[in-house]
This record gives C-alpha cells, structure tokens and sequence, in this order.
C-alpha cells in the first residue's frame, strides 16, 4: 500500500514582499515595536553584554541590532531570503568593536539546525502567529538553549485580537468603548493581505491559536513558563466626544501578549 503524502508546509513568511514589510517595519521597529514591543521584549530578555541571543523569524534584523548594541552577540533566522539580505546589509552601518556583528542565517524556524546548548536566550517577535506547527519551532529553541536559558514569545493578544473575529465596539447607553470577539478556542488561519483595502491577491496566513495551545507546545519540550506579560496600547486620542473612553479601553484591554519560558537546570 502507498504511504499517503504529507502536505508541504505553508509559506507564511514575508518573502514575496520585502520591500512591503521593510517600508512597514523600517529600520528601527514600527512604532508600536519602538513604543511597546522592543523594550518589553529586551526586559524580558534580561540582556548582558556577551551573552549568546537567537532571534527567531528575525525579518531585516531590528531585534539583533538592538541586541548588539547592549553587547549582545546576535543570531538571526529568517526563512525570507529578501529580509535576510536586508539585515545583512544594514550590518554595514553598526560600530565595529568588542561585540560580532550579528550573524544571520538563511533557515525555516521550523527546522532549526542549531549547536544545542549554545544560546543564552532567544525571542520570537511577533511572528510566532504566522508560523504553523508550532511545535518544532519549539523543539529546535529548547535544543538550541543552554539550561536556565530564557524564550521570549510575543504576539498579537490572541485573546482580544482575533483577525477577522474581533473588532472594536460603542455602546451609546454607557458611552463605552469595548472589545468586541466572536471566536476565540478553535484555532484556525485566517489571510493577512499585505496592502489592506487593496486586497490585490498578495497575502500570507496568521493562525489563531487559544493561549493554552502555546502553553501546551512549551511545556511539552521542556520549557517552563516563568513570566506572562499583558501589553496595552501606547496610543492615545487628544479630541473628540469618545476620547476618554477610547483611551480607557486601550489602557484596560491589552494588545500584546508576551510569555517567557525557560530551559530548566539539570538536576543534580
């Protein structure tokens, strides 16, 4: 009898459009990742000069650069050859000195081909929602972690941004401004168009996933969750009659979601 095929992985990287995502996230991070994300994400990190960082789905680098400039040595994995080259090239700007520039590397986060043991942490950055199993960007993390070594995880809340099955609402009787969602414990992906309003056929796929689908996946490679963070909007609205309950339901409803999980120490 034939085995049955298995279905090829889905790309879901950012690859058919570099100069897209570049223009996006520019630089530097877009602003929410300059305001929010990034510090939060390097907090978390616990950053010392020397230590050995793995990017995960690092795109044009901006995690590395920030990682390099507090003396970390970085290591970025991208499976879009456009970002890659991207980051490599803005390497060429960064001070030559004590700490590597940081190495990127051409590579499906799913199939990680790392020394084991050999990082002080890793993150993934808002791109674990793109990816699909999760479970061997995992496995290949928690081979690649020194033991006590720390993941940081963040993404979109998947609590309250849902794509297509969340959205805001007002209520005109208590002039309130809320969170509206319609789904939330099937996973399921959803297409992500790279021009929204256009909707010129250029898309890639996030996939919804309940929290406890993440705590599962960690948890079965070895990874103990220590740290959970809740992230809300920087944002604020100046004028206008809802102004003050749009910047109380940015305060109160989070739209980041940061886990950090950690190898554990051998027994001894």
């Amino acid at each position: 009898m034939a085995k049955a095929r298995s279905k090829p992985a889905l790309k879901t990287h950012w690859g058919g459009v570099t100069r897209w995502y570049d223009d996006l996230v520019g630089q530097h991070g877009s602003e929410y990742q300059r305001q929010v994300v990034l510090p939060g994400t390097l907090k978390l990190l616990e950053v010392k000069p020397g230590e050995r960082i793995l990017d995960v789905a690092c795109g044009q680098g901006v995690l590395c650069r920030l990682l390099h400039e507090r003396g970390a040595i970085a290591t970025g994995v991208d499976a879009a050859v456009g970002l890659i080259e991207r980051a490599r090239q803005l390497n060429a700007a960064l001070p030559t000195g004590a700490t590597p520039r940081p190495d990127y590397l051409l590579a499906d986060a799913r199939n990680l081909k790392l020394q084991a043991d050999a990082f002080d942490s890793a993150a993934c950055v808002l791109a674990i929602q793109n990816i699909h199993p999760i479970a061997p960007v995992f496995e290949g993390v928690a081979r690649a972690l020194k033991p006590g070594g720390r993941f940081v995880i963040v993404m979109m809340h998947p609590c309250f941004r849902v794509a297509g099955a969340s959205a805001w609402g007002w209520d005109d009787a208590t002039r309130t401004q809320y969170r509206r969602v319609d789904k939330y414990l099937l996973p399921r992906k959803t297409p992500i168009f790279t021009h929204p309003g256009k909707k010129d056929g250029t898309y890639t796929w996030t996939f919804h996933r309940p929290i406890e689908d993440y705590f599962k996946a960690l948890v079965k490679v070895g990874l103990l969750i220590d740290r959970l963070e809740e992230w809300p909007s920087h944002k604020r609205s100046e004028s206008g009659p809802r102004a003050p309950a749009e910047n109380a339901a940015r305060r109160e409803i989070p739209m980041f979601l940061a886990i950090r999980a950690v190898k554990p120490m051998p027994r001894q």
